[in-house]
């Protein structure tokens, strides 16, 4: 099933379970394409390319609508985005949804609910743990290390030593080094959806349900179009749920193997210009 470099002939790589359906996907009208970021639509200098762009804005010149679905918080990924503008956004790992410039769905911890994750967090994993919060307003972080000293990428990211918090989160990241820690994090927090990166050792906690390939449902009903008139575009085991719902999953050619063995094709990688590479051979079908 993998493309090395580019999308090559890809109607053949459709998986067999899928081959069935191939004359009707190859006529299916795409209303969507849904990109995750980093890893995906970012390249590794957290650029999108010239190449990428042009692609995606023929797409809109055709009627589709252009998504990003990332667990960035929304000021975070917006640095990145000036130019894509996307109709839909999915922020947060799915707890933030925003059509144009209309919220329509948020999936907040209560302030109380916030305290005892991080409370929870600091208990298992120790108190030096660091933790990210997401809230609808900003990022913050009890970094050690100035995370702009890391990754410019990062932006605006506000420091707290979190003794004092009282917001609503919408996300709650803990690096957690120790896998059982992890394991009974997750336990503990059985209100809560848990994920990890696989490019480090970080965690995210949304709320129960709260999933990027849930969202999605949540904002094709209210577009009025079907997940199957999606195309999506991840790398990441946050990306896996909403590669097998969508009409089309395109795991990236740097996915790690457990999205490549879940998607129905794989592109070029994010550095390779993998999503410029597949949209050329899909209007070229």
């Amino acid at each position: 099933m993998r493309i090395a470099g580019r999308v090559t002939g890809w109607k053949e790589y459709l998986p067999q379970v899928k081959r069935d359906e191939e004359e009707a996907m190859t006529k299916q009208a795409y209303r969507l394409l849904l990109f995750d970021l980093d890893g995906t639509l970012l390249q590794s200098d957290k650029t999108i390319s010239k190449r990428t762009l042009s692609a995606i804005k023929r797409c809109r010149e055709k009627g589709m609508m252009i998504g990003v679905s990332t667990s960035r918080s929304e000021q975070n990924c917006m640095i990145f985005l000036k130019e894509l503008m996307p109709d839909i956004l999915i922020t947060s790992g799915g707890a933030l949804v925003k059509k144009g410039e209309e919220y329509i769905y948020k999936a907040e911890f209560s302030e109380t609910e916030t305290r005892n994750m991080i409370d929870m967090a600091r208990t298992v994993c120790g108190e030096d743990c660091e933790i990210t919060i997401d809230t609808a307003e900003a990022h913050y972080w009890n970094y050690k290390t100035d995370p702009k000293k890391l990754d410019q990428s990062w932006g605006e990211s506000i420091y707290t030593d979190f003794n004092e918090f009282s917001e609503c989160a919408l996300k709650m990241c803990v690096e957690i080094f120790d896998e059982n820690n992890a394991k009974v994090l997750a336990e503990r927090l059985a209100q809560c959806d848990c994920i990890r990166f696989s490019d480090g050792y970080w965690y995210k906690f949304t709320k129960k349900n709260v999933t990027k390939e849930n969202s999605i449902t949540r904002i094709t009903q209210d577009c009025g179009i079907g997940t199957e008139s999606v195309i999506a575009f991840g790398d990441d085991f946050a990306d896996i749920g909403m590669l097998e719902l969508c009409g089309l999953g395109v795991a990236m050619g740097n996915a790690i193997d457990e999205v490549k063995s879940r998607a129905d094709i794989v592109a070029g990688s994010n550095d390779e210009e993998g999503i410029a590479h597949f949209i050329e051979e899909l209007e070229n079908q």
